[in-house]
């Protein structure tokens, strides 16, 4: 089992550390998003509530055991288990709320990570592509479609829209590395990235494992996932073929024969943590994201892009 103090920014390789403070266990969250129904039309439709945390005391402690009670059943250590949803849908750490603080959960839990997807189910757009990976800035998560059916989803923080921006557009995957110190760490701290997924070779933006990305956008323009998310993209995404690699990178005057999954990058950043949810007065609503009529719809990122869509075109 692995504990990871989330407090810090330095990296336990190859966990991650979080922003917010507190403790999580990557392998429980591995096992919640891992979890599969046979079809994906067996999963239900999810709805929300409100939670106050209370405490006649003022003990926060307290308030959390109470609702770790209400969502298990009555089972403290269910309902700490189950929490770990409910971080992953509020973006915000368990050990950060207070009394007083209002929790949005789910109806249903110990159900396919799917069922609370801001992404449709099914991208009618997205049927002739064998896999799409598509990331929205607005909601601050990524969804992968085989051949227009949802078959993951999840968290991500972008980059920090003031300094170092995550591009909108259509690009590809090129080039995947298990291990990798990024260009922009500082002298004497290493940002280790694990399971890296580059999709634009010119300004060097990636996928990977990095921090919980339970806040809003931050990163130095690459998108970072929780562990489990950043292994499954490494292994389930498709790099470019070309004439020649050395170590999963394209050699230098390398010909691109075939380009790798189709990636876009869509929405605007939110300000500050995203907000995933439409505040009612009776029950929060998960906010649902739009997807482009079709992938072509979204330009091209990269002269790569637009070489290909040349080609494609003639």
């Amino acid at each position: 089992m692995r504990l990871l103090f989330l407090a810090s920014t330095f990296i336990l390789a190859p966990a991650v550390v979080a922003q917010s403070g507190g403790y999580i266990n990557q392998d429980a969250v591995a096992d919640m998003l891992d979890m599969r129904f046979e079809s994906i039309d067996h999963v239900p439709e999810v709805f929300y509530r409100y939670h106050i945390m209370e405490n006649e005391r003022g003990n926060s402690a307290l308030a959390r055991n109470a609702f770790y009670r209400s969502i298990g059943d009555g089972s403290t250590k269910l309902g700490s288990e189950r929490s770990i949803l409910v971080e992953m849908v509020n973006r915000r750490m368990m050990q950060t709320y207070t009394v007083g603080d209002t929790i949005i959960f789910p109806t249903q839990f110990d159900l396919d990570f799917r069922a609370y997807s801001p992404f449709p189910r099914y991208y009618p757009g997205g049927r002739e592509f064998d896999k799409l990976f598509i990331m929205d800035k607005t909601i601050q998560a990524f969804a992968a479609y085989e051949y227009g059916k949802l078959m993951r989803w999840g968290i991500i923080n972008t980059g920090d829209p003031e300094a170092t921006p995550t591009p909108n557009g259509r690009f590809n995957f090129n080039w995947r590395e298990e291990y990798r110190v990024s260009s922009e760490s500082p002298e004497d701290e290493p940002w280790e990235m694990y399971w890296v997924m580059n999709f634009h070779v010119a300004k060097g933006m990636h996928v990977h494992q990095y921090e919980m990305p339970t806040g809003g956008p931050m990163s130095h323009g690459c998108v970072r996932l929780v562990d489990a998310d950043a292994k499954w993209i490494y292994d389930w995404g498709d790099t470019w073929q070309t004439t020649s690699k050395s170590d999963g990178i394209a050699s230098v005057g390398a010909k691109i024969l075939e380009q790798g999954t189709t990636v876009l990058v869509i929405g605007t950043e939110p300000d500050g943590k995203p907000q995933p949810f439409e505040l009612g007065r009776r029950y929060p609503v998960l906010k649902h994201v739009m997807l482009p009529a079709h992938p072509y719809d979204i330009p091209p990122g990269t002269s790569q892009q637009v070489r290909f869509d040349k080609l494609r075109e003639s």
